[in-house]
């Protein structure tokens, strides 16, 4: 199932994507959540009448043409990041293979959704790109099992990790998590995938390309620690929520890495697509000088 988290007349609602368009679910079925969160927190029969809900005659379909997609999930708990977790980007940037996952966060209000504005802080010149795969938490748990680590995930999409390099690697100190979270530094859609959608073993092609030229190649299956690992690894640190989002990491080809580096310029286009899971797409522009 493809779920989504669409503008409507009365709100964001939660909607499920069909042939004929996006579905919304609470107009469809008032017993139904409006949020994609509250959806995923009712499990396994909330999601089965959802598929219910978007197959009826009478559904409320929103058209292709007057969609205008939110973060699937707008409202997650928590944001959490993992650094150097593709082999060839480790490669790449002259670092070590880490022996464990490398953690940091972004704030909710970091959140776009497909098609909307990456905006370029007028106190960063060197904002950069990542594609990255993301898990959608769909159960909550403390010290889960890797073993068991897939099945407390709702699904899968798509982010692109926005960084602003001279914050993160070049202020006293380091400013990771500053440099990772301005607004709109989060894009993440168009939908989520639910994980039976999702093919496993992890071997998906992931690419961005910015206006058009591919600039990141690889696949899902270079990743250093998978997505079992990263969910049994941060639960034992902190509880994972229902809609936390995990970003996963990036492949090659990062602006910064370039020679020259390639930063993001107003009037770019960026779009990051993964296997199974669609394209997703922003636009870059300037910050507006605060009045």
């Amino acid at each position: 199932m493809h779920l989504a988290t669409i503008r409507t007349a009365n709100g964001p609602r939660a909607a499920v994507g069909t042939d004929a368009g996006f579905v919304d679910l609470h107009a469809t079925d008032p017993q139904l959540p409006r949020d994609v969160r509250t959806l995923l927190a009712q499990g396994r029969d909330a999601l089965a009448k959802a598929a219910e809900a978007a197959r009826r005659t009478d559904a409320v379909v929103i058209s292709p043409d007057s969609l205008k997609f939110l973060p699937p999930v707008p409202d997650p708990i928590k944001i959490i990041c993992i650094g150097l977790n593709y082999r060839d980007h480790a490669a790449e940037s002259g670092a070590p293979i880490p022996a464990e996952p490398i953690v940091f966060s972004k704030y909710p209000t970091a959140l776009i959704g497909h098609e909307a504005d990456i905006v370029l802080p007028q106190t960063s010149r060197e904002v950069d790109y990542e594609a990255e795969l993301v898990v959608v938490m769909g159960r909550c748990g403390r010290f889960i099992a890797k073993e068991d680590a897939l099945d407390y995930v709702a699904g899968y999409t798509i982010g692109n990790d926005v960084s602003a390099r001279d914050w993160q690697l070049k202020k006293a100190g380091g400013q990771w998590m500053i440099g990772k979270t301005f607004d709109t530094f989060a894009p993440t859609g168009p939908v989520l995938v639910t994980a039976d959608e999702f093919d496993q073993p992890f071997d998906q092609a992931i690419q961005l390309r910015l206006n058009g030229e591919t600039m990141q190649r690889s696949r899902t299956s270079q990743m250093i620690f998978g997505v079992d690992e990263l969910v049994h690894y941060l639960s034992t640190v902190f509880t994972l929520d229902v809609g936390d989002l995990i970003f996963t990491g990036t492949p090659p080809g990062v602006g910064m890495a370039r020679k020259p580096p390639r930063f993001l310029q107003p009037g770019d286009v960026v779009e990051v697509e993964i296997e199974g899971l669609g394209t997703l797409r922003n636009h870059v522009a300037a910050e507006k000088p605060a009045k």
